[in-house]
């Protein structure tokens, strides 16, 4: 049976984060064109998201929620402290080095933290609004007030590490809230993530805890230098306590709806059904669908759809139906919203459509996808001890 609401947490503070314009993300103008394009990551796509879940046919299922700033103490919860107190009023308060450089470029007027990501005037607060807005969603859910929580949210977050930026990310949004769920009571928390991009910044946070499952599902595009020293490949495993519960699923470009569906059923269900969590957190970003500018892994409307089903079943079985989900990328203004409204009624669990895809179908090559899912799983069913033991 379909929930009867999605609640849905939001702040129009967050449409204050200007990340600029240039070539694609660079910021860069080589001065040969008239007419350049807005940066990835603008307001306009998130105020699609928010025009479809208000006037969309799921609008009826959607309860409204208001998002809050997080506190900087809050935000040692996962960016590490370090030594240096920073002065907050009267009150000397410890700081990581990192937020404390965060701070201080948006008291200099804002800079390029790293390639791509740019801080400028206004972004400090809306990162400090989308933290928060995350910790309110998954605190309705552990205060029982709800299930499902939607966090509509950006600057987006899941590549922010303990204690540095990275792709478009200053605050882990995801991580933040889930260690306020280990932090209240969960002793185990899932993590699925189905960005294009790998998860990169929630999986560093946990990758010596066996207390979260990592698991990303992300274009196979490997290492982005040094603020992104993870590939994503298969044998980034986790460490320590932690080894086993960091799982990767690179998919080759063109995986499309059935691939993913399939590495959903052969590696992502089997391994919530071993981890079984007190709660499951839908890392969601739609720049995986077939034309988003920043991937292209011809995800359709149908496809998240699927994926939404198959986190709501996972939910009611392991977790009471405790679901999170956090909005990351998805950066075709138009066609992301269309996809994240099929996220949602997937999660709703609704058994048809209520709304049509506009574009229609992508060609999908269904064998090469799908021979890339069994190694992957050849390769975890030999190197991931909690996956090989017994039931």
């Amino acid at each position: 049976m379909a929930a009867a609401k999605i609640a849905v947490f939001w702040h129009d503070g967050m449409l204050c984060h200007d990340p600029g314009s240039g070539v694609f993300d660079t910021g860069f103008d080589p001065g040969f064109l008239d007419v350049l394009d807005q940066h990835p990551e603008n307001a306009d796509r998130v105020r699609n998201m928010l025009s479809i879940l208000k006037r969309g046919p799921i609008a009826p299922h959607i309860s409204w929620h208001p998002g809050r700033p997080a506190a900087v103490p809050e935000l040692l919860a996962f960016h590490t402290p370090g030594s240096r107190p920073l002065s907050v009023g009267l009150e000397p308060l410890l700081v990581s080095e990192y937020i404390n450089e965060l701070i201080k470029a948006n008291k200099l007027g804002g800079r390029e933290i790293c390639g791509g990501t740019f801080l400028n005037p206004g972004s400090w607060d809306a990162a400090l609004l989308a933290a928060g807005t995350t910790l309110s969603a998954m605190k309705y859910i552990l205060d029982r007030e709800g299930k499902i929580a939607f966090a509509l949210v950006r600057p987006p977050g899941h590549h922010a590490q303990p204690t540095q930026a990275d792709g478009y990310c200053f605050l882990n949004n995801a991580g933040l809230a889930v260690q306020l769920a280990l932090n209240n009571g969960c002793k185990k928390v899932a993590v699925v993530d189905i960005d294009v991009h790998y998860g990169n910044g929630t999986a560093e946070g946990f990758y010596r805890s066996d207390k979260v499952l990592t698991i990303s599902l992300h274009m196979n595009h490997g290492s982005w230098g040094p603020s992104h020293p993870q590939n994503g490949s298969v044998d980034e495993i986790g460490e320590g306590e932690g080894k086993g519960y960091n799982l990767n699923i690179p998919l080759p470009n063109g995986t499309g709806d059935r691939g993913y569906e399939y590495a959903m059923t052969e590696l992502v269900c089997p391994a919530i059904d071993k981890f079984t969590p007190d709660i499951i957190v839908l890392v969601a970003g739609q720049d995986s669908n077939a034309f988003d500018p920043n991937g292209r892994q011809c995800l359709m409307m149908k496809g998240y759809r699927k994926i939404g089903q198959i986190i709501r079943a996972l939910a009611d079985k392991h977790s009471g139906g405790r679901i999170l989900i956090a909005q990351e990328g998805g950066y075709h203004l138009t066609y992301s919203a269309y996809c994240l409204h099929a996220t949602l009624e997937g999660i709703l669990d609704f058994p048809a459509p209520l709304l049509d895809d506009p574009i229609g179908c992508y060609p999908e090559d269904e064998a090469f996808p799908m021979k890339v899912v069994e190694s992957i799983r050849k390769y975890q069913m030999e190197n991931i001890p909690f996956l090989k033991r017994s039931s």
